[in-house]
This record gives structure tokens, sequence and C-alpha cells, in this order.
């Protein structure tokens, strides 16, 4: 088995604590699921908002998901001009079988713009 790490990304609508938590949760969601992972599977995760978002912490979706026992910490984005704005970026560190070019990294909506080298 080895360590690996997958990225993911969402656009909010809006900054709101609620809207956040369903898009958050529906980007990690879709990362464990493409990638036949379950939280034990877990090793940490990282949450990237842009600094536009200010309603709720992005990792509050992985609690709300019942991923209770991974570590989790939540950072901002450098403020870049022209960025694209609203972006919850994920980047999960996991133990898998999965070999490096068989990991999926999801980019949700217009954020596949982001990473269309690996975007799926």
């Amino acid at each position: 088995m080895a360590v690996r790490a997958i990225r993911g990304a969402v656009q909010l609508e809006r900054d709101e604590a609620g809207h956040m938590d369903e898009q958050v949760g529906a980007l990690l969601t879709a990362i464990l699921e493409r990638n036949q992972i379950v939280p034990d599977d877990l090793i940490s995760v990282w949450f990237t908002a842009t600094p536009d978002l200010h309603s709720d912490f992005p990792a509050a979706a992985a609690r709300g998901l019942g991923i209770v026992d991974v570590p989790l910490i939540c950072a901002q984005e450098l403020d870049i001009t022209g960025a694209m704005p609203r972006v919850v970026r994920i980047l999960a560190h996991v133990e898998t079988y999965l070999s490096k070019a068989e990991i999926s990294h999801v980019y949700l909506g217009a954020t596949g713009a982001l990473r269309k080298d690996i975007a799926q």
C-alpha cells in the first residue's frame, strides 16, 4: 500500500455556510468515491479557500460526513489578481493500492479549468 495525494476543487456560487457545506461535502464525496477510498484510508486533508470566503471552515463539511478521526486543516489561498473567485481546494493524503496514474483528481464545475492537465 502506498501513500498518495489527491487534489480537488469546487467553486461556490455564494459565500454562505450551508452552501459551502453542501459543495465541499459533494467534492469530498466525489474524491472518495472516484478513488475507492473509505474514511479509514484518509491520513490527512488540507482545505484551502480563496480570500473572499468567510462564512465557514471548509473542513466542517468533512466532519458533517462523519470524518471525525482524521487530521484536517484549513488555510487561505494566495490573493492573486485575476484568480477564480470563491474556490475551495482539497489536498487529501491517503493510503491506497492505486498507482499515481490511477488517481482521479476531482475538479467540479468551472474549476476544471484550474488544472486541465489532471482534472477528470
